[in-house]
């Protein structure tokens, strides 16, 4: 019985971490490309600041930061029962 309850364990945490951090992931890369994309068209049009490189990368906010992090800690718990299961059965 305790292996089923691993197993389960391992799937429902793995699922949810990818629900809770792929999402904000993929809207810190998204911003990212977006802000690159504005660069490249000021700079095609002549607007662009000379003389000083690229502003720095934001980076995540601190909401997409805890997110991705849970998200992260829940695939670690997940892999961690998976282990478990194996080992034990």
């Amino acid at each position: 019985m305790l292996p089923l309850v691993l197993l389960l364990v391992a799937l429902v945490a793995g699922a949810t971490g990818v629900l809770v951090g792929w999402p904000a992931w993929r809207a810190s890369q998204a911003r990212d490309a977006r802000d690159l994309n504005a660069e490249r068209y000021l700079a095609w049009r002549g607007r662009a600041v000379r003389g000083q490189p690229s502003p720095i990368r934001e980076g995540m906010t601190g909401e997409e930061r805890r997110r991705v992090l849970a998200g992260a800690a829940l695939g670690v718990i997940g892999a961690a029962a998976l282990v478990a299961f194996f080992v034990i059965s």
